[in-house]
C-alpha cells in the first residue's frame, strides 16, 4: 500500500482563543488537518497545531521523499522525512507537518490491520481516561460562570490557563484561584497553567516558587509552565523545592529536545504535543524515555478532533497515563466528527476500540470549516 496523495485542510471559523495578548480571532488559522490517500483507497487522518499555509509550504518540501512511500510504515517513513531535512527542519513548521502525517500514517496502518492504533503502539493499558476541561483565566465573574458550565458538561478536571493570571499581581493571582476552588465540587481537580511562553514572560524564579506555593494552598494539581521555555535550569531548580507538580514541555520538538529535561528531571510532567513534536512516534520514544526516569507524561493537546483521538490512542498505550488534555468548547473537536467524544457518568472518555484513530470525520461538518482543501498528488 502506497501514499498517492496528501489533502492538507487548514481550520478557520471556529478558532479558539489561544491567550496570547493579541488574541485570536474565529477566521485565524492556527489547526490543520491531514489526509493521506492511499493507491487501495484508504484514507488516513493527521492533525498539526500550525497554520495551513506553513503545513502547506512543509508538505511541499516533504512531498518528494513521501510520495509513493508505504503507507503503513509511520516510523520509518517519518523519521526518513526528519533526517532528510536537517537543513530546512529540526523543529518548527517542517516539523509539526511531519507530525501530522506521522499521526495520519499510524491511523492508515490501522485501518490497514484492523486494529486500533493504541495496540500498535504496543497495548492497551487502559480502556478509558480522564479528560481535563482546558480553558483560559478571566475576571472572576465570568472565570466562575465558566467553570461552573465546564462542570455541568461532566468535566471532574479543569485547566485554567493563561490571562489575566500572572499578568498583574499577587493578589489578584490567589482571588482568581481562590474563586475557582470556590466555584467547583471539591472532587473537581484543578491545574493552573501561567503560559511561560508568552512572548516576553516577565517572571522569574522567585515568582514561580512563591507562586507554587499559594498553589499548593488551594490544592492545585499541577502548576504549568511557570517559566519561559527555554529556562531549563530554572526548571530543574523550580522542581526540586515546589510543593505542587511542575509541568512543561509543549513546545519542544523532536526526541531529542525532550531528552535534557527527562535526563535532568527538570519537571514532575512532561506534556509532549503529537500535533507538533514528531508525532504518535516521537511520542511514544518520550514517553518510554519518561517513564524509564519515573517522570509523568500528561499529552498537551490545544485540539481538533484528529488530536485529541490521536492523544487517547497514545495514552491507552502508556502505563501511567493520568489525563488527557480537552479543550472545551471547541467546534473543531465537537463538531467535525461523525460520533461526538462522550463524558460518561464518571467524566472518563473511553478510548476508541475501533481500528486506526477510532474516529471519522464528517465530510459535510468539514466543509463548515476548510471548504477548500490543498492537494499534493
Amino acid at each position: 500500500m502506497r501514499i498517492q496523495s496528501i489533502e492538507v485542510l487548514p481550520l478557520t471559523g471556529a478558532t479558539v482563543d489561544g491567550g496570547w495578548p493579541q488574541g485570536h480571532a474565529p477566521q485565524e488559522d492556527l489547526h490543520t488537518l491531514l489526509r493521506v490517500h492511499t493507491d487501495e483507497g484508504l484514507i488516513g487522518l493527521g492533525s498539526c497545531f500550525t497554520s495551513g499555509k506553513l503545513v502547506a509550504g512543509a508538505v511541499q518540501l516533504l512531498w518528494p521523499l513521501l510520495k509513493g512511500q508505504s503507507a503503513v510504515e509511520p516510523e520509518r517513513v517519518s523519521e526518513t522525512l526528519r533526517q532528510s531535512t536537517f537543513w530546512q527542519g529540526r523543529g518548527g513548521a517542517v516539523e509539526h507537518a511531519i507530525s501530522g502525517i506521522d499521526i495520519a500514517l499510524w491511523d492508515l496502518m490501522g485501518r490497514a490491520c484492523g486494529q486500533p492504533v493504541s495496540r500498535l503502539l504496543g497495548g492497551d493499558y487502559r480502556h478509558h481516561i480522564q479528560p481535563y476541561g482546558s480553558i483560559l483565566f478571566d475576571e472572576p465573574g465570568p472565570l466562575q460562570r465558566n467553570l461552573e458550565s465546564v462542570v455541568a458538561r461532566g468535566f471532574r478536571a479543569i485547566k485554567m490557563g493563561w490571562r489575566p493570571f500572572g499578568r498583574r499581581d499577587r493578589a489578584f493571582d490567589e482571588l482568581l484561584v481562590r474563586t475557582a476552588r470556590r466555584a467547583v465540587p471539591d472532587d473537581v481537580a484543578l491545574m493552573v497553567d501561567a503560559g511561560g511562553s508568552e512572548q516576553f514572560w516577565p517572571h522569574g524564579r522567585n515568582w514561580a516558587r512563591n507562586t507554587a506555593a499559594m498553589l499548593a494552598d488551594y490544592r492545585i494539581t499541577w502548576f504549568e509552565e511557570p517559566l519561559p521555555p527555554d529556562d531549563i535550569d530554572g526548571y530543574v531548580a523550580l522542581t526540586k523545592v515546589s510543593p505542587v507538580p511542575i509541568a512543561g514541555g509543549e513546545v519542544l520538538t523532536r526526541r531529542q529536545s525532550f531528552r535534557p529535561w527527562v535526563e535532568r528531571h527538570a519537571v514532575d510532567i512532561l506534556q509532549p504535543d503529537c500535533t507538533k513534536n514528531g508525532g504518535l512516534s516521537e511520542s511514544r520514544r518520550i514517553a518510554w524515555n519518561a517513564f524509564d526516569h519515573n517522570v509523568q507524561v500528561v499529552p498537551h493537546g490545544w485540539n481538533t478532533a484528529v488530536g485529541l483521538a490521536a492523544d487517547l490512542q497514545f495514552s491507552a498505550a502508556i502505563p501511567v497515563a493520568r489525563y488527557v488534555e480537552y479543550l472545551t468548547p471547541c467546534a473543531y473537536i465537537d463538531e467535525l466528527t461523525a460520533e461526538p467524544f462522550r463524558l460518561d457518568a464518571r467524566g472518563l472518555l473511553e478510548i476508541p476500540p475501533r481500528p486506526g484513530l477510532g474516529i471519522e470525520i464528517d465530510p459535510e461538518k468539514l466543509k463548515r470549516f476548510c471548504p477548500e482543501p490543498i492537494v499534493f498528488e
